[in-house]
């Protein structure tokens, strides 16, 4: 939703016409050091932030579901999730029990 020309225009004339040229020239200036300033902030605490850590965090807050079909499916998303990683616990523990077996099969 930007300015048209002919607004900027209109917006032009009214200000010459209520400031003078020379106020008008003045707080054009200022205005532009003032934006200038800004984006100077803005990059100085783009820097400084960490884009990484922030999207870490990001993924480390829960989501709250809105509604309760989405709360039923972050619950089953969870435990099957649970589930996973019981299994491959599970997988690798077997696994070492069978390397030991098979290490002191060897030994024997």
């Amino acid at each position: 939703m930007g300015f048209h020309p002919v607004d900027l225009l209109i917006i032009l004339l009214f200000g010459l016409a209520l400031f003078g040229p020379r106020a008008l020239q003045s707080v054009a200036r200022n205005l532009g050091r003032g934006v200038g300033q800004a984006r100077v902030v803005k990059d100085k605490i783009k820097e400084e932030l960490q884009v990484e850590e922030l999207s870490q965090i990001s993924e480390n807050i829960p989501r709250l579901p809105l509604n309760t079909r989405e709360a039923a499916n972050l619950l089953l998303k969870e435990q099957k999730e649970k589930r996973a990683n019981e299994g491959a616990a599970q997988s690798r523990a077997s696994e070492t029990s069978e390397q030991v077996v098979r290490d002191s099969a060897a030994s024997a």
